[in-house]
């Protein structure tokens, strides 16, 4: 089995990231249930990195001004069409700002992953939008989006 560093987000993600702090277990446990898991030491450690930068970011705020992206070469290596235009489709749907497009962006480029998938790319833009506590509308809507396409994907 090749797990990778997404599979361990995914994995995560649907475990135990959208539960209170106070249900959480730690960091070690979790990190224990994942060995125990047959996850990858390695990939385990590059998830918990890829969440704590994530973590580190900046709370989005507002964009005022429509805004114009041009991707760079390593962006498009990693970004098909497919999905730059699913971006630009939640931008212009009002799910990500450009600040928020940033951060997804960001994220993308953090994953030892060539190409990203469109599937990927959806919870990439999840996991961004539940760590901003102000953003409880947009990461609605993308859950909505995520699972509606992904019926009991589950590790």
């Amino acid at each position: 089995m090749k797990e990778n560093v997404f599979d361990v987000l995914i994995y995560l993600f649907e475990n135990y990231l959208d539960r209170d702090a106070e249900q959480a277990p730690d960091p070690d446990e979790m990190r224990t249930e994942l060995l125990e898991a047959g996850f990858p030491q390695q990939e385990i450690n590059r998830a918990f990195d890829w969440l704590e930068t994530l973590g580190a970011q900046q709370p989005m705020r507002a964009a005022s001004l429509p805004a114009f992206r041009i991707f760079s070469s390593e962006e498009l290596a990693k970004l098909d069409v497919e999905c730059r235009g699913f971006l630009m489709f939640l931008e212009q749907s009002g799910i990500l700002t450009a600040e928020s497009r940033e951060m997804v962006i960001d994220r993308l480029m953090a994953l030892n992953e060539e190409p990203i998938s469109l599937e990927n790319l959806k919870w990439v833009v999840l996991m961004v939008l539940f760590s901003q506590p102000s953003e409880e509308v947009a990461f609605a809507r993308m859950e909505n989006l995520v699972y509606e396409s992904f019926p009991g994907y589950i590790h």
